[in-house]
Parts: C-alpha cells; structure tokens; sequence
C-alpha cells in the first residue's frame, strides 16, 4: 500500500505548475508565449528562431532561462519577472487538495523552477495559501534548475530537509531521476505513467493519492 512507502516521510515537497493545478489551467501556453518575446528581444531574433530556443535550452538545460544565463549571460531578474506576469483567472481554489495537503503530518514545502512571488499568487489562487512551511523558487537554487541535483541539495540544505526522509511530487518525470537517487520518495504527477526506475508511484489524481496516505 503507498501509505507504507511513507511512513518514514517527515517533509513532503510539492512542485508547483501542473502539480498543484490541473494541466488543463494552461498557464504555461501564456509562460511560453512571454518566454518566445523576452528571447526575440534580448537576443534580437526571428520569432521562430527564438521559439527554437527556447525548447531547445529547455531540453538541454532544465529551464529556458538556464540556457540564456549560460550562453548569453541574460540577468535572470527581469526575465522571471516578465515571463510570470500571466493571468491566473483559469484557476479556482480547491478545498479538497487543501484538506489532503493539510492532513500530511511533517513539514510541507513548494519547491518550482518559477520564482517564488508568481509560486505564491498560484498558491493563494488554487485557496492554498497558508499550507506551506516554506515556497522556494529556482532563485533559492542560486538559479540552478531542475533537474540538476546540485539544485535539489541546495534547496534542501537551505530547508533543512534530510532527503531520506522526504517525498516529491511533480509533473516532470526527469525532474524524479535525481530525487530519487537522493534517496528520497517519487511520485509522477501527470495523466500518464512513465516506467522510469527512478518513479516510485505514479498518480493522474493527486488529492485522491494524498488521502491514500493518511
């Protein structure tokens, strides 16, 4: 039973953007379309050039931004600003996820490749707000992204969470691989499963999973 496979879990670490929100909300069709803009302007290029960037620095280095600090030496503050600037009117507040994360004995975290500020207005739209011990953003990370394990371990030692006795949810399953070999517990978060060795549980339903547990 999953309720097993916790029952040494004393910090439980959410992602944030389809995690903590269904995937149909759609905010990062917005993210993506600022993100396009901000590489046309910094960069001085095609539309479609940049929009090539951008999902090629995502897939080779985690993050968009991580790919235009490392070859362009792009300051991270205005982009994260720019980019989370979306309408979040798509979201509602749900009770039911609340209760279900309120019930989880132990400390509870939000951890996103995001910046903090836009992890809390999604946090305060989805009626969440007042639930987390603690919201780090990928600016916590020394801007490191995931997947990246040298992010994990500094948001971890910034948290003071041992990871042999943590769990993380997310929706992106490559973001599980180093988690998991830090000895913490995995669950993929998304409407597929993927049969990587790295996922310990896999859930379309996170309210429903998280009652499981407790």
């Amino acid at each position: 039973m999953p309720a097993a496979d916790f029952s040494h879990v004393n910090c439980w670490v959410f992602d944030l953007d389809n995690t903590l929100y269904p995937p149909e909300a759609r905010l990062f069709d917005q993210i993506e379309v600022r993100m396009t803009r901000f590489v046309m302007q910094a960069l001085g290029i095609a539309k479609a050039e940049a929009d090539h960037l951008r999902r090629h620095y995502w897939a080779r280095y985690g993050t968009t931004l991580a790919g235009l600090m490392t070859e362009h030496g792009v300051d991270p503050g205005p982009y994260l600003t720019e980019v989370h600037e979306i309408s979040l009117d798509a979201l509602r507040p749900d009770d039911a996820l609340r209760a279900a994360i309120g019930a989880l004995p132990g400390r509870r975290i939000v951890y996103t490749n995001a910046c903090a500020p836009y992890a809390h207005r999604v946090i305060a739209a989805r009626g969440l707000d007042g639930l987390f011990d603690a919201v780090y953003g990928v600016e916590h990370a020394e801007f490191r992204p995931k997947p990246e394990r040298a992010a994990f371990e500094t948001v971890l030692g910034r948290d003071g969470t041992d990871p042999a006795r943590a769990a993380m949810f997310e929706d992106d399953a490559r973001n599980l691989a180093e988690p998991h070999a830090m000895g913490m517990r995995t669950v993929h978060v998304a409407a597929e499963p993927d049969p990587a060795p790295h996922i310990h549980h896999h859930t379309r339903d996170l309210t429903a999973f998280l009652r499981r547990l407790t």
